[in-house]
């Protein structure tokens, strides 16, 4: 294809300048989602969200540099974009799938990920480049580099809008992945027609064929998903849900229910009761009033259960940011049961949103706080446990109050529990702001099957004289005063060693989290 002439049959120049102005907003759509899909499956499967978003944004936009450049090599440059979309559309629609089937299978996740995103970020950069030397080669009047720009801007911010907003909660990570490969395939199909005269048989062969895969693909979505999380899970799977703000999956075997959130364990119903009442039933006891009690986190409900064991409670506040969460963990009939109804009480109330948020926002006190947050593995997540959000909090404490957060192991990673703790103790002492003092604190742990031995760290602004739990509830199942005792003992490898604090600037804890696991399990 050479000047600005029609061949006989083809369409008209206006009609095909259209189509390559609408295929760019098209493809620029496709291409940011892919490279969200793959950001999410990394921080679903790898962990630590800030940095695998970071680095799969770098490794795309290098190799979207990378197409760019190679796009000069492409002679003829309809045609050149036309298998550019077919590739993309198996390759980015197929991301997802096997990505998740095998890390079901074999545990592995960089290379295939990876890989297949420089693939797909090398064919997104060849696009723009592709598209420009098509419309020149039509010879679009008054052609302007320019206009393609801000048609593939605009294009992407489409995608990012969509994506949380529509696109994960409506049709979840694998479908999204096939119904923008489907995207792509659509694409390359509309330019084969409108572009016919080029077209070559081939191509068309190879675009039909990808395109039955890809709707097969579709057809099986949810089969695929239920196969792939069969080997993910070992029990059977009665809910997976994708919210804008993580996986929801719940499994059950016989009477035990699991629920994981991005994949990860949070409680299983075996042993959730250690858990819950060591992080609860300490701070209520030791705590000279209960009347009013703030729950950070704890979307299952199971926090608000034990809180709800205290006569004396007239109102738990439970904040927590995914409204599917507690909406499930309230509404569901044997989600519901788990946690006594306690959701549907009529002293719970419920915000969805940001813990440092409210914390900054709200003017309410409480006797009570409990912290009740996903382990500190990113910076997003490491800020709630920082010297800030703790002062923040400490303004939320009555004159007399506790607050108690979980720590994570101890064992598995030492240095963040103690850095929790240190960062506790440096927070500023409301009670005695002039000399500088910080909140006085307890650590202790316990052992949960699922989480092994896990900690958490008491903290109020008078000291923790008290040793002893006084009037604690009848029907606890673990905790009591000699297992209190003995939770406030370390051993050598548990001890205390030294650490910085964590704040907003250093995020000190999200690296002594992540070697310590991966010191474990890697």
């Amino acid at each position: 294809m050479t000047g600005a002439v029609p061949e006989a049959g083809e369409p008209r120049t206006n009609l095909r300048e259209t189509w390559l102005l609408a295929a760019t907003f098209l493809v620029a759509v496709s291409g940011l989602i892919y490279e969200l899909i793959a950001a999410t499956l990394s921080s679903y499967l790898l962990g630590d969200s800030v940095r695998q978003f970071s680095l799969v944004i770098g490794v795309f936009l290098s190799s979207m540099g990378l197409g760019a450049w190679l796009s000069r090599y492409v002679t003829r440059a309809m045609e050149g974009f036309i298998w550019a979309q077919i590739l993309l559309g198996v390759a980015g629609g197929f991301m997802a799938p096997l990505v998740f089937y095998l890390y079901a299978w074999s545990g592995a996740v960089m290379l295939p990920l990876y890989g297949l995103l420089i693939l797909i970020g090398v064919l997104s950069g060849m696009e723009i480049p592709l598209i420009a030397r098509a419309l020149k080669e039509i010879g679009a009047p008054e052609f302007r580099f320019e206009n393609v720009l801000s048609v593939d801007y605009v294009g992407a911010l489409a995608a990012s809008v969509a994506f949380p907003l529509l696109i994960v909660p409506h049709l979840g990570l694998m479908p999204a992945s096939l119904t923008f490969g489907a995207l792509n395939l659509l694409v390359a199909g509309l330019s084969l027609w409108v572009f016919r005269a080029v077209a070559s048989r081939t191509a068309v062969v190879i675009w039909a064929a990808a395109l039955f895969l890809t709707l097969a693909g579709l057809v099986q979505a949810e089969r695929l998903v239920s196969v792939a999380e069969a080997n993910l899970f070992e029990d059977d799977i009665i809910l997976s849900e994708a919210t804008p703000y993580q996986q929801i999956t719940v499994t059950r075997y016989r009477d035990r229910t699991r629920l994981f959130l991005d994949y990860s364990i949070q409680f299983d119903s075996l042993d959730e009761h250690r858990y819950h009442e060591s992080l609860v039933h300490p701070a209520m006891a030791l705590a000279p009033r209960r009347r009013d009690v703030l729950i950070l986190g704890g979307g299952d409900g199971m926090a608000a259960r034990e809180v709800l064991k205290w006569q004396e409670v007239a109102h738990v506040t439970l904040v927590d940011l995914d409204p599917r969460v507690t909406a499930l963990f309230r509404d569901h009939p044997d989600l519901s049961a788990l946690n006594d109804h306690a959701l549907s009480d009529p002293r719970v109330t419920i915000h969805n949103m940001d813990a440092w948020q409210f914390a900054d926002s709200s003017d309410q006190v409480f006797d009570v706080i409990l912290i009740d947050l996903p382990d500190p593995k990113n910076l997003a997540l490491s800020k709630l446990y920082s010297r800030q959000f703790y002062g923040a909090l400490v303004e939320r404490l009555s004159a007399q109050g506790l607050m108690v957060t979980q720590a994570g192991s101890p064992l598995f990673a030492r240095e963040a529990f103690w850095s929790i703790a240190a960062t506790l103790e440096a927070t500023r002492n409301p009670l005695a702001p002039v000399q500088g003092a910080g909140l006085h604190v307890r650590p202790y742990h316990a052992y949960v099957p699922s989480f092994g031995d896990w900690g958490f760290v008491m903290a109020a602004p008078q000291v923790l004289t008290a040793q002893s739990l006084r009037d604690l509830p009848q029907d606890l199942r673990f905790l009591d005063q000699q297992v209190w005792q003995a939770a406030q003992v370390f051993g050598g490898d548990t001890e205390p060693v030294a650490v910085e604090e964590n704040s907003i600037q250093s995020h000190a804890l999200v690296g002594y989290y992540l070697d310590g696991w991966s010191r474990w399990f890697e």
